[in-house]
């Protein structure tokens, strides 16, 4: 698959006739809404977890030296912590184009924090999509985030502020926060 999905994603039928759409987000978009929104509202999905095995040719990092974001890997049992966003079907353009980078959109059970389920909408990046770079160990992920640099800033600002967030949300997410440990180590030793 295409670094680019955009045109896949606007091929997407499922909720064509809605007049609003119920977004989770559990990267960047629990704390970058850069498009409008109803509402906004924790919420959490089922047998996903987040991991950060997504390379990021255009936000993050570049073609040539892409950086780590996260993607959601399916894990039986689990729960991810992220945000909702109830959106308008017009949202969904800029979301493709910010999302293009190998996220597909998919249809989830999301639950929201008063406990009401509803059908929504979540980008997902897969392992057949091109940016895809799999596992590491979260020390290796956090050298490879301490060089990484792109369009959007350096790739350590998007695990701290993802890492910020989900402390916001008391949510517990071990892979990012011992990332984040790694990050920190890195610094404290290179400043050293």
């Amino acid at each position: 698959m295409s670094f680019n999905t955009v045109n896949i994603n606007q091929q997407m039928t499922y909720f064509d006739g809605h007049t609003e759409v119920w977004l989770f987000g559990y990267g960047s978009l629990i704390y970058k809404a850069d498009f409008p929104y109803i509402e906004r509202r924790p919420a959490s999905i089922r047998h996903w977890v987040r991991r950060f095995w997504q390379g990021s040719h255009d936000h993050r990092g570049t073609p040539e030296a892409p950086g780590r974001v996260v993607t959601l890997i399916p894990q039986p049992g689990a729960v991810c912590v992220g945000m909702a966003y109830l959106i308008t079907p017009e949202a969904l353009g800029h979301l493709d184009v910010r999302e293009k980078n190998g996220y597909l959109r998919f249809v989830t059970e999301l639950s929201l924090d008063d406990g009401l389920r509803s059908d929504g909408l979540v980008y997902i990046a897969t392992e057949e999509n091109a940016a895809f770079l799999g596992a590491a160990s979260e020390r290796e992920i956090a050298r490879h985030i301490a060089q990484s640099a792109g369009p959007s800033g350096p790739n350590r600002d998007y695990l701290l502020h993802l890492a910020e967030a989900l402390r916001q949300m008391d949510a517990d997410d071990p892979h990012v926060f011992e990332i984040e440990r790694e990050l920190a180590e890195l610094i404290k030793h290179s400043n050293g």
